[in-house]
């Protein structure tokens, strides 16, 4: 069987899987398993796609068999098959997570006859976008993964819930209609949305003409990635919804952003003097983020701004423009797409236990809850960069790809990410100290619910996988390091969906030091 054939399958599977979870609404029990059923067969799919991107070369799938320049592209690399892998692994976890909601006699708070089927929807659209080989079909899935994470953040009908899904929506829209103006822009400018014709064609552009067209995609992108300054509207939207529905969102959501900008400025702008712009956003976003999360008092509200500040360490691996920095930065794509879901999974754990995710209102779990306090404490030092973890050795990465830079600029982003390191450790261990060590109040000690296995099934498995990437470290960076070459070099790319010819019309790519290398 030919690999490419699986391509399709992390967009099929999902979108069946929500019919029939659909037509199964009034049975909870079988909705349930056609749903995990569907997440263990992507996940399947996902890690073959990871074994034969890596063994062979990109993998493409011509919808229809058209022309590429017409037809829709499919098209997964070493990049996009980690993305479905890592993507895949942590839905899985989130959904058994969820199942003990309906057990728990909440099904009136978060309905699961709707929670299932949108569920899989928003898995649909984060597998278009990360296998999407054109513009176009990169919009559609973002518009399918946000339509039904609309749903989702709304569950329950609370008040706080659809203030807070108002704002999602407004800004969610924007930064769709800025993103169609980026593709309308694009094919203007090229007459093709296709992303490798984009690479050959755009070296052709006038450099004024392209530096427009990436700044507003960038601008789009910048927006559903939460890079600072247009990460406002997060830390409000995503605390409000059901534990699980944040994990996936911290987790995920934000990195199709940050997926996009990788594509962007190594194959589509691959000698963009726009990096000057994305160093100085990484900066803003991680010292902005952070001391954000240090003025916080609710556990959710906290892990929000770190998420805002942590996306400045991705930004500035793609920022430096090196081999090394784009392979730190898919190392660390990886990493937090993991630890951050899982901080998100044991701060509902919290909630459960301490009925509250409010600091003030807090105290005691470390004696209360031993088993809830070393699901978060791991990731918790994960987060805050602590060796071994792959926090710190993707952070080393990226300091390394800084120090190679040797510009002011990069110098100055190596301290900030040393900083911000260091304040993110000390907004932790402010959570440690009052959730998990100070005195218990009266309302937590009386509080003794009986909180189903799932939930801390499924926190554990992601507390694992987290512990896998530190021990997996060597070979991960090894895929890492061959994903960035593939991505700096275009060619393997653009050879998969144009053929040689193709690459033959390529000018310009993207040397291991991050400067311009005439092709031809």
């Amino acid at each position: 069987m030919d690999p490419a054939t699986l391509i399709a399958l992390p967009v099929m599977l999902p979108l069946l899987g929500a019919a029939v979870a659909l037509l199964t609404r009034r049975r909870h029990r079988l909705q349930l398993w056609v749903t995990i059923s569907t997440l263990v067969a992507i996940l399947a799919v996902a890690a073959m796609l990871v074994f034969y991107a890596h063994t062979g070369d990109v993998m493409v799938l011509q919808i229809g068999r058209w022309t590429p320049q017409l037809g829709i592209v499919l098209v997964v690399d070493r990049l996009s098959a980690l993305m479905l892998l890592v993507s895949s692994i942590v839905t899985l976890a989130v959904l058994v997570y969820s199942s003990a909601q309906s057990n728990a006699g909440r099904a009136e708070r978060t309905p699961v006859a709707i929670f299932h089927p949108s569920y899989l929807v928003l898995v649909a659209g984060v597998s278009i976008a990360f296998v999407a080989g054109d513009l176009f079909n990169l919009y559609v899935g973002f518009e399918v993964l946000l339509s039904a994470s609309f749903v989702l953040l709304t569950l329950g009908g609370s008040k706080e819930r659809v203030r807070a899904a108002t704002v999602y929506v407004i800004v969610s829209m924007l930064s769709s209609m800025i993103f169609l103006v980026g593709i309308a822009a694009v094919y203007m400018a090229v007459g093709t949305v296709n992303f490798a014709e984009i690479a050959v064609r755009m070296d052709h552009i006038s450099e004024s003409t392209r530096l427009m067209i990436e700044f507003v995609l960038l601008v789009a992108f910048g927006v559903k990635a939460a890079i600072f300054p247009l990460s406002a509207w997060l830390p409000d939207s995503y605390p409000t919804a059901p534990a699980p529905v944040t994990a996936v969102f911290a987790g995920l959501l934000t990195k199709v952003g940050i997926y996009a900008i990788i594509r962007l400025e190594t194959l589509l702008f691959p000698f963009s003097e726009i990096s000057t712009l994305l160093l100085v956003a990484a900066g803003l976003s991680l010292i902005i983020g952070i001391f954000g999360a240090i003025a916080q008092t609710d556990l959710k509200r906290v892990l929000s701004f770190t998420l805002v500040s942590h996306m400045g360490y991705m930004l500035f691996g793609i920022g430096v423009s090196t081999q090394l920095g784009m392979t730190a930065t898919v190392f660390y794509v990886a990493h937090h797409i993991t630890v951050q879901s899982t901080l998100f999974l044991a701060a509902g754990l919290v909630e459960y236990r301490g009925g509250s995710t409010n600091l003030a209102k807090l105290g005691g779990l470390a004696k209360l809850s031993p088993v809830i306090a070393i699901l978060f404490f791991i990731p918790a030092m994960n987060l805050a960069g602590i060796p071994p973890f792959s926090g710190f050795i993707g952070k080393v990465g990226l300091i390394r790809a800084g120090i190679q830079s040797d510009t002011w600029l990069s110098w100055t982003l190596v301290a900030v990410s040393v900083i911000a390191s260091l304040l993110t450790l000390y907004a932790i261990a402010k959570v440690w100290n009052r959730a998990f060590w100070q005195s218990a109040p009266p309302e937590v000690l009386k509080q003794n619910p009986d909180i189903p296995e799932a939930p801390y099934a499924a926190t554990a498995a992601l507390v694992a996988v987290t512990i896998a990437l530190t021990v997996v470290a060597g070979p991960l960076m090894g895929y890492a390091e061959e994903a960035a070459k593939s991505l700096q070099a275009r060619a393997p790319y653009v050879r998969a969906v144009l053929g040689d010819e193709g690459v033959d019309r390529i000018v310009y790519r993207l040397g291991e030091d991050g400067q311009r290398v005439v092709q031809r």
